[in-house]
């Protein structure tokens, strides 16, 4: 079994924590340490469930979605209660208390936050993240996220990452585990080797970042290096290929072990991250129902290889008890390195002792009491939220000098809102139309559920009402349209999410007649407002005023009104290239 340094890095335990560790490690049975590895996601507070989680699996920690403040802590404190070792509560507290709590505060995107250029953000958003994460009950938040975003197609990098320089991503992430670090919260940096140089998703398939590793060294390595020095405690592991460190570690590797994700890499988890970069800490997986692990290999060889490979932690499950029997049966087949497995569970009860959980298992305030809930989403909190949206917001162009807008000038607004919900009557289209109509404006709002088929002109007696007025619009005059707007205004709220391949607008065309693309940009000024995906000129160059707000919450939302009504400054500074490489645009 390889020795763990339990004094050192990120560790640091004294004598009583270190004998905790060993003791409950030497008292565990094989059943005990299996299930020790696994982290599954929680989706209720049924004390049968939670029951089964602690006692029969007995699971090393468990991950929950957001749900309200009071649900979140008592099934936390239920879990805790249930377990005779203490759990690590997990979520996603990428950006602020609400990856946990409903009320809890949103605080704006990563790249929102790196927007604003100054790291003190960084810290606050770590701070109010596991601030309010740890009045719950949480212990480990999974973030920051330190992906770098070099591929604008990739849907789901972008605005969750602090932008394509990896100095600044480094200097953000540091501050959010400051912040963390000042709550007892551990940081779950991620996703190593990193994502944001494929443009495709590793949730639907093995993504590959295929850098070579003077590259990577110069980029990733730089970031995951640094922030391992500064005493990150885990590091989650996508499910990422990086082929040019599997070749260099392992000039033998087969063109399917080059391709496999990392979580199953033991060039990439035993050689690079423990050995090159000297990771002390524990390695979880990310997902394991993602497309990019479940395909690499059978599953009942999966589970055991993320272990023998270097992982110390399974996180979620496609069946827990499946998993749970697949670990087992591989460690009485010796198929799991029984060396490997006793590192993990070290591991995971040294990040645990790190925490302190054993003395508040002890002490029972392992689970704030119910008093701790008022610090979720307090005034505090928003303020810096607020303050965040309003440094945040960047003006990438005003080539045609339209702002500030004015009812006087641009009275009649035509608002084009583009997202996947099509209903115009959906709450973030009406959020947009009432601002706009109380700075007086006569807003217009494209209801883009009707679009023309070739169907409604080979028979345009049969058209509806709605496809009428839409097919008149195609085709009247410029002088006519003009009569009618002064203003078009879009909002592309294009928000990154797993299990997408692309976030690229697409417009309602037919024919080549442009409908609700802007082809009428040299007749009416045209502005885009961008509240998600920050890259959208590279659809929409002829757009000659551009503004990327990150964010669609109702701060940022406000901000931006300010902003364009010019009650407020533009500060934003783009932390990737709103211009996607292509300066001509």
């Amino acid at each position: 079994m390889t020795e763990i340094d339990m004094k050192g890095n990120p560790f640091f335990l004294d004598e009583e924590g270190e004998n905790w560790v060993l003791d409950t490690w030497k008292n565990m049975s094989l059943e005990q340490k299996c299930g020790q590895v696994f982290c599954p996601m929680g989706f209720n507070g049924e004390e049968e469930t939670l029951k089964h989680f602690t006692q029969d699996i007995q699971v090393g920690g468990l991950m929950y979605r957001a749900d309200s403040a009071e649900n979140i802590q008592d099934i936390y404190r239920k879990l805790q209660a249930f377990s005779n070792i203490p759990l690590l509560l997990a979520a996603n507290t990428e950006a602020g208390g609400d990856g946990l709590a409903y009320e809890g505060t949103s605080f704006g995107k990563p790249m929102a936050v790196a927007a604003t250029d100054d790291p003190e953000n960084g810290y606050r958003m770590g701070y109010t993240a596991c601030k309010e994460g740890a009045a719950l009950g949480l212990n480990w938040s999974f973030a920051p996220i330190v992906d770098i975003n070099y591929d604008f197609h990739n849907p789901i990098t972008n605005v969750r990452t602090f932008g394509s320089d990896p100095k600044k991503v480094l200097d953000f992430a540091l501050e959010y585990m400051k912040g963390a670090d000042e709550c007892g919260v551990a940081v779950a940096i991620k996703h190593f080797p990193g994502d944001g140089v494929d443009e495709r998703d590793q949730h639907i398939l093995t993504s590959v970042n295929s850098f070579s590793t003077e590259k990577w060294d110069e980029t990733y390595g730089y970031v995951y290096g640094n922030l391992i020095k500064k005493g990150a405690k885990t590091v989650m592991v996508g499910h990422i290929a990086q082929p040019a460190y599997v070749k260099a570690l392992n000039p033998q590797a087969t063109r399917e072990e080059m391709l496999r994700p990392a979580s199953l890499s033991k060039e990439l988890l035993t050689g690079l991250l423990r050995g090159k970069l000297g990771f002390n800490g524990l390695i979880s997986t990310d997902a394991t129902p993602m497309v990019g692990f479940t395909a690499a290999m059978k599953r009942s060889e999966a589970i055991v290889q993320a272990i023998n490979a270097g992982c110390d932690m399974i996180l979620f499950n496609k069946s827990l008890e499946e998993d749970f029997g697949y670990l087992l049966a591989g460690a009485k087949t010796r198929n799991l390195s029984m060396d490997r497995l006793d590192e993990a569970v070290l591991r995971i009860l040294a990040t645990k002792a790190s925490l302190g959980l054993h003395k508040k298992k002890a002490e029972g305030t392992l689970v704030p009491e119910k008093e701790a809930l008022e610090i979720v989403g307090c005034e505090k909190h928003k303020s810096w939220a607020k303050k965040v949206a309003d440094q945040a917001i960047t003006l990438v162009r005003d080539e045609q000098e339209l702002l500030p807008i004015s009812p006087k000038k641009y009275k009649r607004v035509y608002l084009n809102v583009i997202q996947k919900d099509l209903d115009p009557e959906n709450a973030f289209v009406q959020s947009w139309k009432e601002k706009f109509e109380q700075e007086g404006f006569q807003v217009t709002v494209r209801d883009r559920r009707v679009s023309i088929s070739m169907e409604d002109f080979v028979n345009p007696a049969g058209m509806t009402p709605e496809k009428g007025k839409l097919m008149h619009e195609m085709y009247r005059s410029v002088e006519e349209m003009k009569q009618d707007y002064d203003l078009y205004v879009y909002i592309c709220n294009m928000e990154n999410a797993s299990n997408n391949t692309t976030l690229r607008l697409n417009w309602n065309v037919c024919f080549g007649l442009g409908d609700d693309a802007p082809w009428f940009a040299p007749e009416i000024p045209a502005l885009m407002i961008s509240t998600a995906y920050p890259f959208h000129l590279f659809d929409a160059p002829m757009v000659k005023t551009y503004i990327n707000t990150y964010s669609g919450n109702p701060e940022f939302i406000q901000a931006a009104m300010d902003k364009i009504m010019g009650r407020s400054e533009f500060t934003g500074v783009s932390p990737a290239d709103p211009l996607c490489g292509k300066n001509y645009i």
